[in-house]
């Protein structure tokens, strides 16, 4: 499973299919001289998710947490 792979599920398994449902399922993952960061539908700017795997899940744990678009 890639890195991109292990976020997905990551995601999928903090937020549910039922907590964000579309937006999650055509996430966007990539990862630049920046680190990794998601793309989701209806959101204009990529979030910021840090530079290892298990930053990137730690951030979707609080991003979901804070309600950003995914509850």
């Amino acid at each position: 499973m890639s890195d991109r792979e292990i976020i997905l599920q990551a995601l999928m398994q903090v937020v549910g299919e039922e907590g964000c449902g579309v937006a999650c399922e055509e996430a966007t993952i990539f990862k630049d001289e920046e680190g990794w960061k998601m793309i989701l539908e209806g959101f204009m700017e990529p979030w910021r998710l840090g530079h290892s795997v298990e930053e990137a899940k730690t951030s979707i744990r609080e991003y979901a947490r804070m309600g950003f678009g995914m509850s």
